[in-house]
């Protein structure tokens, strides 16, 4: 006798509700705008690091309270390297390599300048200030007629520069720094300020980020995304030869980036002897050097290091992150051993953006 058994039919899956298509999607969307809006990565990984650092400030991991008021007063060291960093933005994105590892000495040696002009000469400090922008512009016209003009490499010519530039900042005063009551008032215009009227609603700012960083900002800003410079800009740093062919002076844009560079540079000297009470030689050299901050930031900001691609939004708000982040590592490892862990911190985070770029090229075609 033979038994029939019946087919088995395979298990089939409960239908998709408009619930869970509606959730997937928002999941899809924003795993999408993390790999490719490097602003909304960047905007996600400021509230991860302030959470997390107000939260081992709250069960007193840390030495001293990480809060609000302490964040602001760091605001005061953010500013030279959102400059610095938006002037690496303007030389990487002309393409071709693009990239100014002399900008710290830059600041060295305009710093300089404009201590023997206040200090020293007596000169008007909007004289000064003058007189400083111009010595950066001059050295950065410099780097750019060797880049733009004869065709150096940036990486050769800006290390050239920089070994120059230094030797100049150190030698010009007899390896002296400047000082005096001038500058040591200058102080009072980048420090903590109780802002009127609403001094007491929000922790004090440093006077320098509405004095220095904001107009710098909101000028690269204007110059970039609505002006046609910044369009010509943007398509030399794209094909260079395409942009030939359309008719743009790509050697003379080129180089006014440089100049431009330089112009920040300058700037950023100035505020720098604020910060110190001193015009210093060794300003934007000592340690591992202004560029190199700027330049990683820049990169970490969503700058594309091939050119043609960057935004002023991206480098300001990774500016915030690696001075946020090291001020949280400072408070957890106090000393030395803190500078060090801050290194570890920046090299990881250039890798983590590296490797989502990666993740965002092969996924979606690319990150903007």
């Amino acid at each position: 006798m033979t038994t029939t058994e019946s087919p088995t039919t395979p298990p089939t899956k409960p239908p998709v509700t408009r619930a869970e298509q509606r959730s997937a999607s928002i999941g899809s969307g924003l795993l999408r705008a993390v790999l490719t809006q490097r602003v909304v990565l960047l905007v996600v990984l400021l509230v991860a690091v302030i959470g997390v650092n107000m939260l081992l400030s709250a069960n007193g991991y840390l030495t001293a309270d990480y809060d609000f008021d302490y964040m602001a007063s760091a605001l005061i060291d953010a500013v030279p390297l959102v400059m610095l960093a938006l002037a690496e933005l303007i030389v990487i994105i002309s393409g071709r390599g693009g990239i100014d590892l002399s900008i710290g000495a830059i600041v060295s040696l305009s710093g300089m300048v404009f201590g023997f002009a206040y200090q020293q000469w007596g000169w008007p400090f909007w004289a000064g200030l003058l007189l400083s922008a111009v010595t950066g512009t001059v050295l950065g016209l410099i780097n750019g007629f060797l880049v733009a003009k004869l065709g150096f490499p940036a990486l050769i010519a800006t290390l050239a520069t920089w070994y120059a530039y230094k030797s100049l900042a150190v030698v010009i005063n007899d390896q002296k720094p400047i000082s005096g009551k001038a500058i040591q008032g200058l102080f009072s215009s980048v420090d903590n300020k109780n802002l009127w009227l609403i001094g007491d609603w929000i922790p004090n700012i440093p006077l320098g980020v509405f004095t220095y960083m904001l107009p710098v900002v909101v000028g690269v800003w204007i110059l970039l995304a609505r002006g046609t410079y910044g369009r010509r800009l943007y398509g030399i740093g794209t094909n260079d030869t395409a942009a030939t062919f359309a008719g743009i002076d790509v050697a003379g844009t080129r180089l006014r980036a440089y100049a431009l560079s330089g112009l920040i540079a300058g700037v950023v000297a100035v505020y720098m002897v604020a910060e110190f009470s001193s015009a210093r030689p060794d300003t934007g050299t000592s340690g591992s050097g202004l560029a190199l901050p700027a330049i990683t930031i820049a990169v970490l900001g969503g700058v594309a290091i091939s050119g043609g691609i960057g935004r002023v939004a991206g480098v300001v708000l990774a500016a915030l992150l690696v001075t946020w982040l090291n001020l949280g590592i400072q408070l957890s490892f106090p000393g030395n051993e803190g500078i060090q862990y801050q290194l570890l911190a920046l090299g990881v985070l250039l890798v983590f953006a590296a490797l989502l770029n990666g993740v965002a090229t092969r996924r979606y075609g690319g990150s903007t």
